[in-house]
């Protein structure tokens, strides 16, 4: 049941995405907005669990990185992408975040064991994203929005590897970790907003609605869930999460948006998702955590991949990088 609540509240991420654009709000705008809601309800949730936040400045150093990365950028990528590409293609390009950190691993050398089906799995992943996009046809979706979904899933890639370098298991209790994190973005974003440009009306009514929803429930909810479920089930169970992540922002965008699909892209789809699941082949081995709290993920859909109890990049978006995943 909580697998199935987490998998729809992440999954619905880039519904509220789309709606609040409709609804007239700019997607830094957007992006302010959802990290501050998100870092509101975390703060709350870390007071009521008394963890603190971190009080030494490299810490904070890190954690500027890892907003930036996690959650300003990514944000505002699936933002500015979802203006003109379906929500549930960018459900999709969320997925391909095990890909890019594959191939972000065996770039730094941080990954060696690459056998037979997890090279195939990224190459399909790759060219499942390829078939989705169609750069070749006229009507394919390769645009300046597309590439920016993209960049929102290396973003959080660049963002996993670092996090798990600088910021998991050094001891700061998770929901004071992400909350910190969370705040550092909406200084970060909000350090943006003079040069946006604005709005030509003001926002809706389901444009606010859709903000609060996504800041409060996809952003800031999804991360306490998200936390007790490794602690309850274990990571496995927590990473299958990512894997219905696309499936819910499909069928939600078909649904509520009324998006349509050609076979072009459901046949990518069904080649990325498979290509992901293939790299993640004998990557799931549950680890004693380094410290006393066993619900201390990393963090990594939003997104919205998901998480490990360990300290190597985490295979699905975390709450608090999500939407998206998230």
């Amino acid at each position: 049941m909580r697998v199935a609540l987490l998998a729809l509240l992440w999954g619905s991420s880039f519904l509220w995405i789309k709606l609040a654009l409709d609804g007239g709000l700019a997607p830094l705008h957007l992006t302010v907005v959802r990290c501050a809601l998100g870092a509101a309800v975390l703060l709350l949730l870390a007071r009521s669990a008394r963890q603190r936040l971190p009080r030494d400045r490299r810490t904070w150093a890190h954690l500027v990185v890892a907003a930036l990365f996690c959650n300003a950028m990514p944000f505002l990528f699936f933002g500015i992408g979802e203006q003109s590409v379906d929500s549930g293609v960018a459900g999709v390009m969320n997925a391909t975040t095990p890909l890019w950190s594959l191939g972000l691993g065996l770039l730094l050398g941080t990954e060696r064991a690459l056998g037979p089906k997890r090279l195939v799995g990224l190459l399909l992943g790759f060219g499942g994203t390829l078939l989705i996009f169609a750069p070749w046809q006229q009507s394919g979706l390769a645009s300046w929005a597309a590439l920016a979904l993209l960049a929102a899933a290396v973003s959080y890639a660049v963002a996993f590897a670092y996090m798990a370098r600088h910021l998991i298991g050094r001891g700061t209790p998770p929901l004071a970790l992400s909350a910190a994190q969370l705040l550092a973005a909406t200084g970060l974003t909000t350090l943006g907003l003079p040069a946006s440009p604005a709005g030509q009306s003001a926002p809706t009514l389901t444009g606010v609605l859709a903000v609060v929803v996504l800041g409060v429930f996809g952003t800031g909810l999804t991360f306490h869930l998200n936390t007790r479920l490794i602690a309850d089930e274990g990571p496995t169970a927590a990473a299958t999460v990512g894997y219905l992540l696309p499936v819910v922002s499909v069928a939600l965008g078909a649904l509520v948006l009324g998006e349509e699909i050609g076979v072009r892209v459901v046949g990518g789809m069904a080649v990325v998702l498979l290509g992901v699941a293939l790299t993640r082949t004998g990557t799931h081995r549950p680890s004693r955590p380094r410290t006393a709290d066993r619900s201390t993920p990393v963090s990594a859909r939003s997104s919205s991949g998901v998480s490990r109890t360990t300290s190597a990049p985490s295979a699905l978006t975390p709450a608090t990088c999500q939407g998206d995943s998230m």
